[in-house]
């Protein structure tokens, strides 16, 4: 049984007008294919508006709401107490590009052909209809301020087709700052090795997120003036690297606060694929001076803190106009993030951490729906396209990979799908080979369901299975221990191989590739 059979038997189809005659009168049931897709072009639509905020970097364990007891982070607890906050909410890649490429297309990176930060969905599908697009489409305002989709190393910047009016402070480089707007010229410092020597006492506006904040409050009131509802995408480049937020954000977390990295050792019997490590930089300095690992996690909190006090900003000016009790809050985080564990630093693995993201919908007040809530169950950023548009009443767009989550914002305790799924070559590296100049050598598949993840890592010429990972989730939450060739668990292991193969198929990546 796939996701969508999966969904039918439980009365739970995406097309589903579950609360379309509450918010637009009209019905959301009726799929039209993007060949299809025309603006509306007559008359002013009535739904709701969209907050659509996105963090970088930013994994779903090191939220407050999400059970973080370190992390300080009361504004995005502010969206999680007006919705519902997904407990076990998962990437598609662990890596930018591909991940916001999905969640934006609502198509999984095999689908679209995108694994590496060099390749723009538009090269693969270029008619492909994104989320803010298709909205547009039907009438609304949209913008984006920040970095929305991935930013600084595709051919296309952004995706102008996605939006009414030219993107904002989308396109630039971690590593880099403009300093044009800091009062008293003061600069942040030039990207580091080592980011915690950056700590300075600065206005949050030295940095790129206090400048993305400020654009869309400025945004946010040039909107409440049309005659429109609208679709505003906020992308905060932070908590990814370099970890320099001004000091105050430092001073919130004091060193012996920060706990150490657990695990703090690769699993058991892991293969080495499974490990390759982003940051190899900041794997060799913490073996050399450990006391570096808790100074570079307490870097990681003081960024998401001063990602969060942004948000805050943003959800004051939203409620100042009166336009929360008509706008559906979405934040969302592109991947998880390893800070040590593993004794590894940065993404693009298959494990928990690198997949796990934060996701939180809060619908518009005026609907009454439950607030505050927690829905265990497991869902994917794919989910997010089909989930905004039935919220607004839209006519559901063909051709959409994911499954509307309405009906566990209307009953947190329902399921919806069967697991989450996940992938990432190796090495993550690879091609274009104007960029990176590397190719692949393999794929990892991946799978989460409620007691099991499982990946499995296939050549990618051949389709074969070169190596197998099974964890389970339950007894060893922390993935110390790789239990793909314990016979105690070889039942568990061919149900999980199953779910990979009626996902992902048999067809090598090679071949997947082949089809540009």
């Amino acid at each position: 049984m796939n996701r969508r059979e999966f969904s039918k038997t439980i009365g739970v189809g995406i097309g589903g007008a579950l609360l379309a005659p509450i918010l637009r009168g009209t019905a959301a049931d009726r799929s039209e294919s993007s060949s299809e897709a025309k603006p509306v072009g007559t008359g002013v639509p009535s739904g709701p508006n969209v907050l659509f905020i996105a963090a970088d970097d930013m994994r779903g364990a090191s939220v407050g709401c999400l059970g973080d007891p370190v992390a300080k982070t009361p504004n995005i607890d502010r969206i999680g107490a007006r919705g519902i906050v997904f407990d076990r909410a998962y990437c598609q890649q662990a890596i930018c590009n591909p991940s916001r490429a999905s969640l934006m297309t609502g198509k999984r990176p095999d689908t679209l052909r995108v694994w590496n930060l060099g390749t723009h969905f538009r090269e693969t599908m270029p008619d492909v209809i994104t989320l803010p697009q298709w909205f547009k489409q039907h009438g609304y305002f949209t913008q984006s301020v920040g970095k929305i989709y991935h930013a600084g190393q595709t051919r296309i910047a952004g995706d102008p087709a996605s939006w009414s009016v030219p993107q904002v402070l989308h396109w630039a480089n971690h590593n880099q700052d403009d300093v044009a707007r800091v009062p008293l010229g003061i600069a942040p410092s030039a990207p580091t090795l080592e980011p915690t020597d950056d700590i300075r006492d600065v206005p949050d506006e030295a940095y790129k997120d206090g400048r993305v904040a400020a654009a869309a409050i400025d945004a946010l009131r040039a909107i409440a003036a049309r005659n429109s509802p609208f679709f505003l995408g906020v992308g905060f480049w932070k908590p990814h690297t370099p970890f320099n937020p001004p000091k105050r954000y430092w001073d919130l977390y004091r060193p012996e606060d920060i706990p150490p990295p657990r695990p703090a050792l690769p699993p058991e019997s892991a293969p080495a694929l499974a490990l390759e490590s982003q940051y190899l930089n900041y794997a060799s300095l913490v073996k050399s001076t450990p006391a570096a690992a808790a100074e570079l996690r307490r870097g990681y909190y003081a960024s998401i803190s001063y990602m969060d006090a942004q948000v805050g900003k943003v959800l004051d000016e939203l409620d100042r106009l009166g336009l929360a009790d008509n706008t559906i809050i979405v934040f969302w985080g592109d991947h998880g993030y390893q800070q040590g564990e593993h004794g590894m630093w940065g993404k693009t693995s298959c494990f928990e951490l690198d997949t796990r993201v934060p996701l939180i919908i809060a619908p518009p007040r005026r609907l009454g729906l439950p607030l505050g809530t927690h829905a265990p169950a497991l869902v994917e950023l794919l989910d997010v396209y089909p989930t905004l548009v039935e919220l607004a009443g839209l006519p559901m767009i063909g051709g959409l990979e994911g499954t509307s989550l309405v009906p566990l914002i209307k009953d947190p305790s329902a399921t919806v799908q069967l697991a989450a799924f996940s992938q990432h070559p190796r090495p993550w590296t690879m091609w274009p080979p104007d960029y990176y100049g590397t190719e692949a050598d393999a794929m990892g598949y991946s799978v989460r369901t409620p007691s099991w993840r499982y990946t499995e890592w296939r050549g990618w010429n051949t389709g074969e299975v070169i190596a197998r990972e099974l964890y389970d989730e339950r007894a060893d939450p922390d993935a110390t221990r790789n239990c793909a060739s314990n016979p105690a668990f070889a039942g568990a292991l061919r149900e999980c191989a199953a779910l990979v193969s009626r996902q992902f198929g048999a067809t090598s990546p090679r071949e997947i590739a082949a089809l540009r």
